[in-house]
């Protein structure tokens, strides 16, 4: 086994070091050395374990690192089981699925993004499509629309029988007072559930991408959007440092501008899980007091998912929870981080 670092190499960075100016007030972050040994690996929410399996998969193959992603995700969006991302996912109090995605990549330093998307199912691909073909970042409702038809994509409804059954149910019993018949007692209610996928890629030469991609809040008001399509909130890469997305109650992540925090502290020296775990107090202390309770925790959930430029990965959440990560040899579904016990 040969030392990739040879006497003159060191010798030579040692006096590069030798010579550079003493660090003062001007930099407010710290120096930190970091690891230039880049590896495969992935990191999602828990539902993204066959994302993460198949993302690593590609780029070992080859596959950029964004399309890698998309790749994965594109498998929850497709899936019509999976009732929070893509077809049959949960609609609007209209009935109305709106989908929302964003993605960044790393090395081309560039991000795409649609919110409010209806009739499409891999809104991921969209948001690829405005990083990759236009001087946008971010398209919305009919023209996001507009835009993916232009593309080919085939519009189709995204409501399955079971996301429709789930959405009368709720019609049917959200108030006594209006005119819809309650369901009996004895037969369940649809959930409100949040839904969200996030998937961080790094590969061997330490090219970094992420991406974000949901159905949103179920029975939601037409036209809202979470966090999911908001570059720096949802998810963010910075090739330099790593990636940082989430997934939970979208407007409590958008006030801390959470992936782009997450990506800051890491910036300073934090692992991905410590880094989390300090977007997630920075979220609590900018929570309304209606989100917080008599004391002091959320009435919410919210989980972040990490990876540095080392192919370090990790998770943290307000509540125990779990995430998806492949570190080059295997998916795993590991515990996040809890900021509080359940």
């Amino acid at each position: 086994m040969t030392d990739p670092l040879s006497r003159r190499s060191f010798l030579g960075t040692a006096a590069a070091v030798a010579a550079a100016p003493s660090l003062d007030a001007r930099f407010p972050a710290p120096a930190v050395i970091r690891s230039s040994q880049a590896r495969y690996a992935a990191v999602a929410s828990a539902n993204g374990i066959r994302g993460v399996t198949k993302a690593v998969e590609l780029m070992t193959q080859g596959a950029d690192t964004l399309d890698a992603g998309v790749e994965g995700v594109k498998i929850q969006e497709l899936d019509p089981e999976d009732m929070s991302v893509g077809y049959g996912g949960l609609p609007n109090e209209e009935g109305v699925v709106q989908l929302d995605a964003s993605c960044m990549h790393g090395p081309s330093r560039r991000a795409g993004a649609v919110a409010c998307l209806e009739g499409i199912k891999t809104p991921s691909e969209v948001a690829r499509l405005v990083l990759k073909y236009t001087n946008h970042i971010l398209l919305v409702g009919a023209g996001a629309k507009r835009f993916a038809l232009s593309y080919g994509f085939k519009e189709e409804d995204l409501l399955t029988p079971r996301s429709r059954e789930a959405w009368l149910r709720w019609r049917a019993n959200r108030g006594r007072d209006d005119d819809w018949v309650d369901v009996p007692a004895g037969q369940p209610i649809g959930p409100r559930p949040t839904g969200t996928i996030n998937l961080n890629t790094i590969n061997a030469k330490g090219e970094i991408s992420s991406v974000t991609t949901t159905s949103g809040l179920a029975w939601k008001i037409p036209g809202r959007s979470g966090d999911s399509p908001i570059v720096g909130a949802g998810q963010y890469t910075d090739n330099t440092i790593g990636a940082a997305g989430s997934t939970g109650l979208g407007e409590a992540n958008i006030m801390a501008c959470g992936g782009f925090l997450t990506v800051e502290h890491m910036r300073q020296g934090m692992k991905p899980t410590d880094a989390a775990l300090a977007t997630l107090k920075r979220v609590l202390a900018m929570a309304p007091p209606r989100l917080v309770d008599e004391r002091g925790r959320p009435r919410f959930q919210l989980e972040f998912y990490a990876l540095n430029k080392a192919g370090e990965f990790g998770s943290a959440s307000f509540f125990p929870s779990k995430y998806a990560a492949h570190d080059g040899r295997e998916g795993r579904i590991l515990d996040t981080a809890p900021l509080f016990p359940r």
